[in-house]
């Protein structure tokens, strides 16, 4: 079995190759303007021509150093070897891609990689406009790299006032309308909530104790992989959804609509709906 600080390794590499692409783009003019857009199918759901170089750049880092290994990504699918490892990377390379088109800065490359039994070793979260790295190997913690300093992460403080919740709602009109009815009855016991559009971030700002609590409805695995290591390597409480792998094809878009994504602090834990 391959260590997972070599692996977190190749992971820092591919995301920072992922996060150079996005750093190209340039801040002034209208929002969005060259950027090259396109929509997924349903309204909001943004592609740009950022997302596809960044997870080429990315694919590229991997396959350079771990070619055996299997890839699952956003926007090129899955990639298998010929006589694959058992090792697979899940890639977003892009996540927050509708702030990235608006110049709002919350946006990162995420990459994760899992073992033979789906177990997830080492992630990377490559937040280049925020100037900010997050990153965990399973067993060795969670830790932020931003302006030169490395801090390990411990999550949110326990027992605080002014619970801050932070969520997010999806692109399907049906599934938002029952997202924001519920909102109320989620934030029973929390302050306030927020709603920053990438969830791989939201995932990060739990583990360094911005937020308390993150739960999400209807992600995609990409959205969530390296981002929920991050948080429970970092001590939170963590619930991935129960999908079908993306190398079997990934789950009915229903089952992802209906699936939760949820981290926080542990007292907070019977907080989101089973």
């Amino acid at each position: 079995m391959t260590d997972p600080l070599e692996l977190l390794a190749v992971a820092k590499r591919a995301a920072a190759a992922g996060a150079a692409v996005l750093s190209q783009r340039s801040t002034s003019g209208t929002a969005g303007d060259g950027l090259d857009t396109t929509n997924k199918g349903e309204a909001g759901d943004w592609v740009t021509a950022f997302d596809v170089a960044a997870e080429n750049a990315v694919r590229e880092a991997i396959t350079a150093e771990r070619g055996k290994d299997s890839i699952t990504g956003e926007e090129h699918g899955t990639t298998r070897p010929d006589q694959p490892s058992g090792y697979r990377w899940s890639i977003d390379p892009l996540d927050g891609t509708t702030n990235f088109i608006r110049n709002i800065v919350y946006y990162a490359t995420s990459v994760a990689v899992a073992d033979s039994d789906g177990v997830w070793l080492a992630g990377v979260v490559h937040a280049p406009a925020l100037g900010r790295v997050y990153s965990a190997a399973r067993g060795h913690g969670a830790w932020l790299e931003t302006a030169g300093e490395t801090t390990r992460l411990a999550g949110p403080v326990p027992g605080r006032t002014g619970l801050i919740l932070a969520t997010g709602f999806s692109y399907d009109p049906a599934t938002r309308a029952d997202q924001s009815a519920g909102l109320a009855e989620l934030m029973d016991g929390f302050a306030d909530v927020r709603r920053l559009g990438s969830a791989a971030l939201d995932l990060c700002l739990v583990a360094d104790g911005t937020f308390d609590a993150y739960g999400e409805r209807g992600l995609n695995e990409h959205d969530f992989s390296a981002g929920a290591l991050i948080a429970e390597e970092a001590g939170c409480w963590v619930r991935r959804p129960r999908l079908e792998s993306p190398l079997d094809g990934g789950p009915s878009t229903e089952d992802r609509l209906a699936a939760w994504m949820c981290a926080g602090a542990l007292e907070l834990s019977g907080k989101f709906p089973l």
